[in-house]
């Protein structure tokens, strides 16, 4: 599952395959966080708008697994999206 947080000016995507930590795939402001978005939506990709946490995410360098940190954050906007969606972590 992917999803993508963002504020108005940034953006960052996150892969999680059910087994790993998510990993940050993307980040980019300004017109690359509106790309993100683009891509996001085209390929329906739950968004999350949660400014802090898209900040900090966006310090986490390009291809890594989130920081321990921020677990607990990541997880509650996952389950949120696997809500909306209609799916279980059995889905992956």
């Amino acid at each position: 599952m992917s999803k993508t947080h963002y504020t108005t000016d940034l953006a960052v995507a996150l892969k999680y395959d059910g087994k790993n930590a998510p990993k940050v795939t993307a980040k980019g402001d300004g017109l690359t966080a509106e790309q993100i978005l683009a891509l996001a939506k085209k390929h329906n990709i739950p968004l999350h708008t949660e400014p802090g946490l898209a900040k900090i995410l966006a310090q986490v360098p390009l291809g890594d697994e989130i920081p321990n940190e921020l677990y607990v954050a990541v997880a509650e906007v996952i389950a949120f999206a696997f809500y909306l969606g209609g799916k279980t972590p059995d889905d992956l």
